[in-house]
């Protein structure tokens, strides 16, 4: 094992550089660069970004530590874009006075949570796949308290930090039990000691509940709200899609490779969580009137549509999981980019705060319609087809009680949806939010995304690219 396995690693190098350089940059620039932070920022993550789009071949490195597979590079490419469409979101917030500490820090360590991603999306073995668990957990407890001198900050970073740490010690007890009775943690090996004992069943149990509460799954759920409705907006938004994304993909994967042996457990577990998941979900949704506990409850109830990907155990389930993943990714974003806006100019984050948006902010109004639309999953619009491919790949596994579960529950989103496009064209106000221009970076972003949500769906052949890599997992 020699130098050269570090070449093997491109992203990871790629990304390393570029955190580095920003380091660099912040500590070492003149005041008056320090202006350009973003625009440098958003420059080398776009040239990472495009140094990394195509797949590269399957390979291993470290003995077999690491493992980069094409679909675990598509997964990658797609947080990559959605951590690009945030850091243009976050101009504005980054360059407000709230944030008092240097500029150059959120970069630094939003870049440092996707680095962690990576590393748990190419882990083959459980000691570097809770390395990258960590090394994503611990910076996304700082950016959820980056505002430090407000009190909901500060309590959202507490709370992640406290959730985080229980969710690592159980997932960590379960892989030393996991270690204990098949006496290797490399996943390929794993598999021939799985024998279905009662302490192996436990030993999953604990390991995945950890995970179960990184993508907030009922009833390990109770952090979101308060943590999303605390933590800046920007935070918020990359905790929502691009560490659920990951964490999703995580577990599947691990389920094909390492729990294949226990999938009529896993499959029973998996049955009562989502029926849960999603319906609490909607349920509490409903009830809320801050935006910010409004999407929290939305994206608790969207990781429960994801995990009909995961209980398919197929590699259509894989395709759609993936494919879901990316247009939930561009739906949330384009509606967390016109929360933060409104948020940003005017404080105003209360679903009535939206009554009469349409007469004075037309085109924001339009992004955040086409963003619930999509979310709700009303054709033509991306959040439709990926719905439609989740649910498929489920029933062609025989769920059928479980996807008519999910329809119906697909009807009590589109109610809570929907109060907000009413709030926003059809509610009066007398005193409505007054005309916002955004700067060029936020358009730019909102722009993508709304593109996204209207092509996504239409190119079919996205979905079928995704499913050419689904067995080389």
């Amino acid at each position: 094992m020699g130098y050269s396995n570090f070449l093997l690693l491109k992203e990871e190098l790629s990304l390393v550089a570029i955190i580095i350089l920003l380091i660099v940059y912040d500590l070492f620039g003149s005041q008056k660069k320090q202006q350009y932070i973003h625009p440098v920022a958003c420059v080398l993550f776009l040239l990472h970004t495009l140094l990394n789009f195509f797949p590269p071949e399957a390979c291993e490195a470290f003995g077999g530590m690491y493992a980069c597979s094409p679909m675990g590079s598509i997964v990658k490419t797609i947080l990559n874009i959605g951590t690009l469409l945030i850091l243009l979101q976050a101009r504005n917030w980054v360059n407000s006075e709230s944030v008092i500490i240097r500029r150059g820090e959120f970069y630094t360590i939003l870049l440092c949570t996707l680095l962690g991603m990576y590393f748990m999306i190419s882990a083959n073995n459980f000691l570097l796949f809770f390395i990258g668990l960590e090394a994503t957990s611990i910076p996304m407890a700082i950016l959820s308290a980056y505002d430090k001198y407000k009190h909901q900050s500060a309590e959202a970073g507490a709370k992640f930090i406290l959730s985080a740490t229980f969710a690592s010690g159980l997932s960590l007890y379960g892989i030393s039990l996991i270690y204990g009775t098949v006496g290797t943690l490399y996943f390929a090996d794993i598999p021939a000691g799985i024998d279905g004992s009662p302490l192996q069943i436990m030993a999953f149990g604990f390991f995945v509940v950890g995970l179960f509460f990184k993508i907030s799954l009922v009833p390990f759920h109770q952090w979101t709200a308060d943590v999303y409705e605390g933590a800046p907006t920007t935070a918020t938004s990359y905790f929502s899609v691009i560490s659920k994304g990951a964490a999703a993909f995580v577990l599947m994967s691990l389920l094909f490779k390492v729990f294949g042996n226990l999938i009529i457990e896993w499959q029973a577990i998996f049955y009562a969580v989502i029926i849960a998941t999603i319906t609490l979900a909607n349920l509490s949704a409903i009830r809320q009137q801050n935006l910010k506990r409004f999407l929290a409850y939305s994206s608790i109830s969207q990781a429960g549509y994801i995990m009909l990907g995961v209980i398919s155990g197929s590699a259509a389930g894989m395709t759609s999981l993936v494919y879901y993943i990316l247009v939930y990714m561009v739906s949330n974003l384009a509606a967390f980019g016109v929360i933060a806006i409104i948020e940003y100019r005017t404080g105003k984050i209360d679903i009535r705060d939206y009554n009469g948006l349409y007469t004075t902010n037309p085109r924001l109004s339009v992004v955040m319609m086409l963003a619930l639309f999509s979310l709700a999953g009303i054709p033509p619009f991306a959040g439709f087809f990926s719905k439609f491919f989740i649910f498929a790949a489920a029933a062609q596994q025989g769920f059928y009680v479980l996807v008519f579960i999910a329809l119906l529950n697909t009807i009590i989103s589109l109610y809570y949806y929907l109060l907000v496009v009413k709030a926003m064209f059809i509610e009066k106000s007398e005193t409505p939010v007054a005309p916002i221009r955004s700067d060029s970076y936020t358009r730019i972003s909102l722009i993508a995304c709304t593109i996204g949500i209207l092509v996504l769906g239409l190119l079919s052949g996205i979905y079928e690219h995704i499913g050419l890599f689904s067995f080389g997992i």
